[in-house]
């Protein structure tokens, strides 16, 4: 919370005064529900944090997204909520660090599992074994 000193002028009988108010300047936006920062700003229709670069929609922020996964929020690359056990498709070709397997776009994956961390999807890929991916590379299949 800010404060912050602003002059006031108000006319009493054709005569200004000016005093000094005490203003209090809050953010109407929520914290982000990551580092709970309090710097947050809204970008086209999204809510941003600027200190650890999270980005969620309003209904985020009241934690209704964090419940359902378990506490963890993952999106795939159009947006959409995924969750423990969906079955998502792989849309751009994505190799297997360490390795020369490739994981080659339409590959469908069951059964995810969503963790921490900078890869949050825990599978098994069908004739490559288990891998971590970014939820930013699938997309969920609608069954």
């Amino acid at each position: 919370m800010r404060l912050a000193r602003a002059a006031a002028a108000f006319y009493n009988g054709g005569v200004f005064y000016i005093t000094q108010k005490k203003a209090v300047f809050m953010s109407t936006l929520p914290p982000c529900p990551q580092c709970q920062s309090v710097y947050t700003y809204a970008d086209r229709g999204f809510f941003n944090c600027p200190e650890c670069g999270h980005e969620w929609t309003g209904d985020a922020a009241t934690g209704d997204d964090a419940a359902e996964s378990g506490g963890i929020i993952a999106r795939d690359a159009n947006g959409v909520l995924l969750q423990d056990g969906d079955t998502v498709t792989v849309i751009k070709d994505l190799r297997a660090k360490g390795s020369s397997s490739v994981v080659k776009v339409g590959t469908k994956v069951k059964n995810i599992r969503l963790v921490e961390g900078d890869h949050n999807i825990d599978c098994k890929v069908p004739g490559i074994g288990p891998m971590g991916l970014k939820s930013e590379f699938v997309k969920k299949v609608t069954e």
